[in-house]
């Protein structure tokens, strides 16, 4: 019989934005292994637990230990904020589990950054839309630029993921000029920061003035395409619909 272990996706950081699916793994482990901040997340509603954390950057060390903790026969749930499969930690666990035949991994999703920031700016990804991450910790920049680029190019509604942080602050800066040589710099935009926890804010503004913008690892940018505006104070991406 195999051994079974969760990768589960927590979403913003609430409980009431988690999936019933989510809680259900958590509830059924018996060791939790995650990064710190989502450990502290979570810890509260599960305190019953077994728990590994880590710090960040240790990705694969965390994989490891779960991984050997579910091949001695507990049941494991490896935690990662928003969707585990959407910059999660899904990818690294199958690989780092490839040589356990005798494990079973079960991926949990959850509510993405995408999904629950643009719920609070109000619509802008009715229509085709791309997600970008910025950090180059793992993608160098020059390959990031292209993808910029080509989603500027075909008019994507472009998400941002990781837009700054102190090695990268001019980041979000470079990433605005790519995208300006095919959008106004009116195109609506929004920021929205600490999704689902204390010092939750959304902000809407523009191309041009998001180059500005102060911001961090727990900050999602949206950036509208041609047809994005903003309708009663929400960023709304039109579907094609004749009214």
């Amino acid at each position: 019989m195999k051994n079974r272990m969760y990768v589960v996706g927590i979403g913003p950081g609430t409980k009431e934005d988690m999936t019933l699916r989510a809680t259900r793994a958590l509830a059924d482990s018996d060791v939790i292994v995650g990064y710190t901040t989502y450990i502290d997340l979570i810890r509260g509603d599960y305190g019953d637990k077994e728990y590994i954390a880590t710090p960040m950057t240790s990705e694969v060390q965390r994989c490891r230990l779960a991984v050997e903790a579910a091949a001695s026969g507990k049941k494991v749930a490896l935690i990662s904020s928003g969707d585990a499969g959407v910059y999660g930690m899904a990818g690294i666990l199958h690989e780092v589990a490839a040589s356990y035949d005798d494990l079973e991994i079960a991926v949990i999703p959850g509510v993405t950054a995408a999904c629950s920031g643009a719920a609070l700016l109000g619509a802008p990804l009715i229509h085709d839309f791309c997600l970008i991450s910025l950090s180059d910790l793992l993608t160098p920049w020059g390959q990031i630029a292209k993808r910029l680029e080509a989603a500027a190019q075909a008019d994507f509604v472009i998400t941002l993921y990781n837009p700054g942080s102190k090695k990268r602050k001019d980041y979000l800066a470079r990433a605005c000029a790519i995208i300006g040589k095919y959008r106004s710099g009116e195109t609506p935009a929004g920021i929205v920061r600490n999704i689902g926890r204390e010092g939750e804010t959304a902000l809407l503004s523009t191309l041009q003035a998001l180059a500005g913008a102060d911001v961090d690892m727990f900050t999602t940018v949206f950036i509208g395409n041609s047809r994005t505006q903003v309708i009663n104070g929400r960023m709304v991406t039109p579907r094609g619909y004749r009214l």
